[in-house]
């Protein structure tokens, strides 16, 4: 991911943006512009490119999360709030359940504001008012104190981070002890000939339907390219690791088209 090179005696770092590299400050501006531009047509978009598929794996992912009454989650890189509203839905079902009434609360963090402003657009925000908050702000950088949520996930976004190892300590950080953090990511597909046919249509057709549906075809063509530089699944496990989470699992949804990383703050 990084790459290292020296100008003037002093060290430049640089970082992948697509098949480009960048200088990290650089990327944080780009993924902003990518972002900004497809806002108001990002949750259209992710239906057309997965046909749908996205939700039954964000679905799963929550289930493994397993949201409880009275619990903080913190949803990084949370753009429209989808996996917010599922966490505290599930949350109260749980606590219906088990005859409690303590109400669980989600906070997501985008570093966009475009995309927080289409998320608090949405009209199905109404029901959790007062438990559901928008603050923009850096991943890497999170605005909070130690051991302040019960879970963090990031869905589809960790890829965009200038140092996405960064962002995992800061997960750690903000993690109460016996915390969970949910990564879903586009990641590579199990089997190789699959691997080629699925890269076959990513690079020809999606940001043709980026152009098509929203006017923006450089931008789907960055977020085909950064899904290939993702790291393969189990090297992004070690990272996980690496970064303080333990018992670290990964399940490939579609034969590794996307993979949930999830590991625990203990």
């Amino acid at each position: 991911m990084v790459t290292r090179m020296t100008a003037d005696s002093e060290t430049e770092r640089k970082v992948s943006f697509g098949f480009e590299d960048v200088t990290e400050s650089e990327k944080v501006a780009r993924v902003k512009g990518v972002f900004r531009s497809v806002a108001s047509r990002y949750d259209l978009m992710n239906d057309l490119m997965s046909a749908g598929v996205h939700r039954l794996w964000k679905h799963d992912a929550m289930n493994q999360v397993n949201p409880q009454p009275g619990e903080r989650h913190l949803d990084v890189a949370g753009g429209t709030g989808e996996l917010a509203r599922a966490f505290l839905t599930l949350a109260d079902k749980a606590g219906k359940r088990r005859g409690l009434d303590s109400q669980a609360t989600a906070i997501v963090c985008d570093i966009n504001d475009a995309m927080l402003e289409a998320g608090k657009a949405r009209p199905d925000n109404q029901k959790w008012e007062g438990r559901l908050d928008w603050v923009c702000a850096d991943g890497q950088s999170l605005p909070y104190p130690n051991r302040s949520f019960d879970a963090v996930t990031v869905s589809f976004g960790i890829r965009n981070f200038a140092d996405r190892v960064a962002g995992l300590r800061e997960f750690r950080r903000v993690l109460k002890p016996g915390g969970r953090l949910a990564v879903l990511e586009f990641s590579h597909m199990t089997v190789p000939a699959l691997q080629a046919a699925y890269d076959t249509y990513s690079f020809n057709v999606i940001p043709k339907l980026g152009s098509l549906v929203a006017g923006d075809e450089a931008s789907y063509q960055y977020l085909v390219e950064s899904i290939r530089k993702f790291p393969a699944q189990d090297e992004f496990r070690q990272e996980i690791e690496a970064s303080g989470f333990s018992r670290v699992s990964v399940t490939n949804y579609s034969g590794g088209i996307a993979a949930l990383h999830f590991g625990w703050a203990v």
